[in-house]
C-alpha cells in the first residue's frame, strides 16, 4: 500500500539531532569514528531523506562527511576566523549585509534544515540579527533608499525554512520596492528538505512579480534524489531560476569524477552549476580546505569533458573585496 509522505514540518522535527542516532541508523560503531565528544554549539542536524542517501556502513560516506561532527573541528589553523568573508564588518542594518553594488543581502533566519559541518556562518551571531517586525521595516527602508539595488537575496540560516505567511509577507514586502528586479534565495532545503517545496510555497514563488533566482547548494550527485528532481521540476515550471552552488570540499568532491557526476546530474534536474566554491576559511573548518593548485587542475579536467554552460566558475570570497574572486 502506498503511503503519502510526511508533511515537511514533521520531517524537519523527526531530523537526527543525536550522533548514535544516526550511527546505529548507518550501522555504523561511534567507537571505531573521530567523534567530536561535544557538539552543543553546533549541534547535529539533519533530516531522514538526506541520511537515506548516504551509504550504510561507509564511515567515508561523503554526505555523511558533510554532517558528522568529528574532533578534527577542534584544530586550529592559521588565517581562519570566525568571521573569514567579513559578514560583520559589511552589516548596515540589522540582518542586513550590504557588501557588493547592485544587491544586498538579509538574513531572514538563523535556522538551518541541516547543520552542515563546513558553514561558513556556522559563529555568526544570529540572535543579535533578528528581523523583528521594526528592524525588516528599517532593512526595508535602506533598500528602498538606495535605488542601485536591483537585486534582493535572501539568506541566513535558510530562508525556505520560514513558514508560509512568513515568507509570503517577506516577499511582498521586497516586492513592493520600485527598483528591485530580481528576488534571490539562496537554499539548501530543496536538496535536504524536498518535501518543504509545496503546492502552496510554489504558488507563493508564482505570485511574486520579480524573478525568483533559486540557488541552491548541492556539493555531490548523490545528494540529488527522485525526490530532489521532482521538486526542481515543480520549482523550475513556476518559472523559477534554479542555479547551484557547491563548495569544493577535502573527502567529499575533491576528484574530478565526483565534480564531473554531479554537474551532470544537475543539469538533469534543471539546474544551472554557477559557483564552485574554495571553503570559506572559518574556525574549525580546515580539514575540508583542498589546496587552490588542486582547485584549478579539477576545473581544468571539467573544462576538458563538459560543454561550457555545465562548467561553474571556480570563486573564493575575500573580506571586504568588491565582488567574488575568481580563480584561473
Amino acid at each position: 500500500m502506498n503511503t503519502l509522505p510526511l508533511p515537511w514540518q514533521r520531517q524537519l522535527a523527526e531530523a537526527f539531532s543525536n550522533v548514535t542516532d544516526l550511527c546505529r541508523y548507518l550501522e555504523l560503531d561511534p567507537a571505531q569514528l573521530p567523534l567530536l565528544p561535544d557538539y552543543k554549539e553546533f549541534p547535529l542536524r539533519v533530516p531522514r531523506g538526506f541520511v537515506d542517501c548516504m551509504e550504510k556502513a561507509n564511515p567515508c560516506d561523503p554526505l555523511l562527511r558533510q554532517v558528522l561532527p568529528v574532533r578534527d573541528e577542534l584544530v586550529l589553523y592559521p588565517g581562519y576566523s570566525h568571521d573569514p568573508v567579513g559578514d560583520l564588518n559589511a552589516m548596515t542594518a540589522t540582518g542586513v549585509i550590504h557588501k557588493y553594488h547592485g544587491r544586498v543581502l538579509l538574513i531572514c533566519t538563523g535556522g538551518c534544515a541541516v547543520n552542515c559541518r563546513y558553514c561558513f556562518r556556522k559563529h555568526f551571531p544570529y540572535g543579535d540579527q533578528q528581523l523583528s517586525r521594526q528592524k525588516l521595516q528599517q532593512a526595508l527602508a535602506y533598500i528602498s533608499a538606495r535605488p542601485e539595488i536591483t537585486e534582493v537575496i535572501l539568506s541566513g540560516g535558510d530562508p525556505l525554512l520560514l513558514n508560509d505567511d512568513k515568507l509570503g509577507l517577506l516577499l511582498d514586502a521586497v516586492s513592493a520596492i520600485p527598483h528591485v528586479r530580481r528576488i534571490r534565495i539562496h537554499s539548501r532545503i530543496p536538496v535536504v528538505l524536498p518535501a518543504r517545496i509545496t503546492a502552496e510555497l510554489l504558488q507563493i514563488f508564482s505570485d511574486t512579480p520579480q524573478k525568483v533566482v533559486l540557488v541552491l547548494h548541492a556539493n555531490h550527485a548523490n545528494e540529488l534524489s527522485q525526490e530532489v528532481a521532482k521538486a526542481c521540476a515543480d520549482l523550475t515550471r513556476h518559472t523559477v531560476t534554479l542555479l547551484n552552488q557547491s563548495v569544493l570540499l577535502k573527502g567529499v568532491n575533491d576528484d574530478s569524477q565526483s565534480l564531473l557526476q554531479l554537474h551532470e546530474k544537475l543539469f538533469d534536474c534543471g539546474i544551472l552549476p554557477y559557483y564552485l566554491h574554495c571553503l570559506d576559511r572559518a574556525s574549525g573548518l580546515g580539514h575540508f580546505e583542498v589546496p587552490e593548485a588542486q582547485a584549478l587542475s579539477l576545473m581544468q579536467s571539467l573544462r576538458e569533458q563538459l560543454p561550457g554552460y555545465l562548467v561553474p566558475k571556480l570563486v573564493k570570497e575575500q573580506a571586504g573585496a568588491a565582488h567574488k574572486i575568481r580563480l584561473g
